[in-house]
């Protein structure tokens, strides 16, 4: 479900150790849960090759056509 503001609302569960300790890393640098949670899942996109703008999946979508494939021109074997 959409908000307002355009971002989709998630409930998340985590263990009381995880919570604590993600609550003090965000404490520690002065951030909130959410702008953790926000890089956090940021860095798992990019570890996949997951696009997240409308400009980096046109981008992808281009690279993956098999037209746009250059292929190395073969080594002479002398």
């Amino acid at each position: 479900m959409a908000a307002k503001d355009g971002s989709v609302r998630r409930r998340i569960g985590f263990d009381v150790e995880t919570y604590h300790a993600l609550d003090r890393l965000a404490k520690d640098r002065m951030q909130t849960l959410q702008e953790l949670a926000d890089e956090a899942f940021r860095d798992l996109l990019k570890k996949h090759r997951r696009p997240t703008t409308l400009k980096e999946m046109l981008r992808e979508s281009a690279r993956s056509q098999p037209a746009n494939d250059h292929a190395r021109p073969a080594r002479r074997v002398r």
